[in-house]
């Protein structure tokens, strides 16, 4: 069941060196909900995410966060929110200095006051949770992709976070191996109640998770909806997207024949 609103974007403006990059971005999450952000490479979805748990500075807008204001709460209430929400980032951001255990004990470490004993005892617990029990002592470099991805989950999951935010979780993945993260995620939901956002461009992941999806492009939201109103959706540009059409470019071959009939007229000139 989804309940109240968790989180409020309105009129979200965002540019860098004059390129407008958020235009007019609204957006609500309810509590209990699985929002996935879809669009293409350029659209502007990471960039919306890295707004919504403060890491870019919105120049319009606003983003309200568990009933707080992001960009005008004080220090100590960002360093709350702080606390009630986590992160997985696209490459898993893992400290390769630190080992497995270090790195999903590094929030314990610094939000929580609780001894070393059982700080480890956590760790060990939110790696069994993502199905690594036993993994501490390693190192990053010494794990494959998904693994990594999947420490990256258990270190956001250390502080028990009411909403959990993932850019990309699946990105440069092998199907398989994608689809085991997606029903990680799933059953994260099911077991702690939490609040998803998730980031990504992969059409089968976003329709095997989502409760609701919201497709943008340059920087625009074209739709929000469940995953089926979402395919009915007639808009060309989401149509073109859903169905991964390739922008025209001359399909049937004439562009190229173009192309390579004046490099060889300049060739002979």
């Amino acid at each position: 069941m989804v309940g109240a609103s968790v989180i409020e974007v309105k009129n979200l403006h965002k540019s860098f060196r004059g390129a407008q990059v958020l235009e007019g971005v609204d957006l609500t999450v309810g509590e209990g909900e699985t929002l996935v952000i879809l669009g293409g490479s350029g659209s502007g979805k990471s960039t919306l995410l890295r707004c919504l748990v403060g890491l870019e500075r919105p120049d319009r807008g606003t983003v309200s966060l568990l009933g707080h204001d992001l960009f005008a709460a004080s220090e100590r209430e960002r360093a709350d929110l702080r606390q009630r929400i986590g992160m997985a980032f696209q490459s898993g951001a893992l400290f390769g200095s630190m080992t497995v255990g270090e790195n999903v004990d590094l929030p314990l470490r610094e939000f929580a006051r609780l001894p070393e004993s059982t700080r480890r005892i956590i760790v060990h617990i939110k790696l069994a949770l993502v199905g690594l029990e036993g993994i501490e002592g390693r190192h990053p470099a010494e794990l494959s992709g998904g693994m990594r991805k999947r420490v990256a989950f258990a270190r956001a999951m250390a502080l028990d976070p009411e909403l959990l935010f993932c850019d990309e979780p699946s990105a440069g993945l092998d199907p398989v191996t994608a689809a085991g993260l997606d029903d990680l995620l799933i059953q994260l939901k099911q077991v702690f109640g939490i609040t998803l956002v998730v980031v990504t461009h992969e059409l089968a992941s976003a329709f095997a998770i989502a409760d609701r999806i919201a497709l943008i492009h340059e920087g625009r939201l074209l739709v929000t909806g469940t995953p089926a109103e979402v395919r009915a959706c007639s808009d060309p540009i989401v149509r073109r997207f859903l169905d991964r059409q390739p922008e025209e470019h001359g399909g049937d071959g004439s562009r190229f024949r173009r192309l390579m009939a004046h490099g060889e007229a300049s060739a002979d000139a």
